[in-house]
């Protein structure tokens, strides 16, 4: 995504419209396949190099979204992507590329540090990070913020900003 766009919906309804960089906006999506459609759609708007960090409690649809980025992306279908909760980091695609991280499990800095996140951030490729919250003081350059939260049933409220930082 460069970061002066962003799609922007509302009510598990998804838009074509553009969004200064420097706000956010919010989407309800109403079930699974809603949340993964709209993965798709916001992986168009997704520009290597781009760094993509998503928050927010276990079984808020964070996994859900990254399955249809990644699928919109055209590297993997939604049943192939899978949480990398113990493997720490998926990669998908050959040519064109993106990386799935998972830090539910990470403790601290030190062991932050060991996972070569930097050679990551070093690609020209989309890199998502679940639990991105836990990077602290390790991000560099503009990302997208991306905070999934569960409101009912398969209800969840996806707020996406850029942040410069």
């Amino acid at each position: 995504m460069r970061p002066d766009q962003f799609e922007r919906g509302g009510g598990g309804e998804i838009a074509e419209a553009r969004v200064e960089a420097k706000s956010h906006f919010e989407i309800v999506t109403h079930s699974p396949e809603e949340t993964l459609e709209f993965g798709r759609k916001l992986a168009h708007d997704l520009d290597p190099p781009c760094l993509v960090l998503l928050e927010g409690d276990l079984g808020s649809g964070k996994t859900t979204l990254t399955k249809g980025i990644i699928s919109g992306l055209g590297l993997a279908r939604p049943d192939e992507v899978t949480s990398p909760s113990f493997t720490l980091v998926h990669e998908y695609g050959r040519e064109k590329k993106a990386y799935h991280v998972d830090l539910y499990r990470i403790e601290g800095p030190q062991e932050l540090s060991t996972l070569g996140l930097d050679e990551l951030f070093g690609q020209s490729a989309v890199v998502i990070i679940e639990w991105g919250e836990k990077l602290g003081d390790l991000l560099r350059g503009p990302y997208i913020r991306i905070k999934m939260e569960y409101i009912a049933s398969e209800d969840r409220k996806i707020t996406i900003e850029h942040v410069e930082s």
